[in-house]
């Protein structure tokens, strides 16, 4: 393990660097800083002595190309889609259609997370507990709150007599 010096020496050496790489590879913010906790993290925890600065640098470069591909070709990244994908992809949806789907994906996580689950993926309340280690009265009441939440939002839109 290495010290923090070393650590604090590599980071400010790299970072642009490491950063630069992985918004080319990933063109994602937030994957980017996954990826560069990733490598330093390996550094922290590797043990190779490096022969020169370059050799360092070299290191570096390799285990962010490297880390960037696996995230790029890991499961859960090619089995997503991203929110404003599915937004863009809303705009063929008839009105109607569009505006419950941006009225769902306005939900807090919680909410959002259960409705989905529930209503697009047919999991009962029993089962989303299990998935999602709840309780099933708490699953019970989030679907209670967000249904809620949804009347609210849309009444105004004149989905509001469907609920009552």
């Amino acid at each position: 393990m290495r010290s923090e010096q070393e650590v604090n020496r590599a980071i400010e050496l790299y970072s642009n660097t490491i950063r630069r790489l992985c918004m080319i590879h990933l063109k994602n913010y937030a994957d980017t800083e996954d990826i560069f906790q990733t490598v330093f993290l390996k550094y922290v925890l590797s043990s190779v002595s490096f022969e020169s600065e370059e050799h360092e640098k070299a290191w570096f470069i390799r285990v962010t190309i490297n880390a960037c591909k696996d995230l790029l070709k890991s499961f859960f990244r090619n089995h997503t889609v991203s929110l404003d994908e599915i937004i863009n992809q809303s705009a063929d949806l008839p009105d109607d259609n569009r505006e419950v789907l941006e009225a769902v994906l306005s939900l807090p996580q919680k909410y959002r997370q259960v409705v989905y689950l529930h209503y697009y993926e047919g999991y009962t309340a029993v089962e989303i507990g299990e998935i999602l280690g709840k309780n099933v009265n708490t699953v019970y009441t989030l679907l209670t709150r967000s249904r809620q939440m949804l009347r609210k939002k849309l009444e105004g839109d004149g989905y509001g007599d469907e609920y009552e």
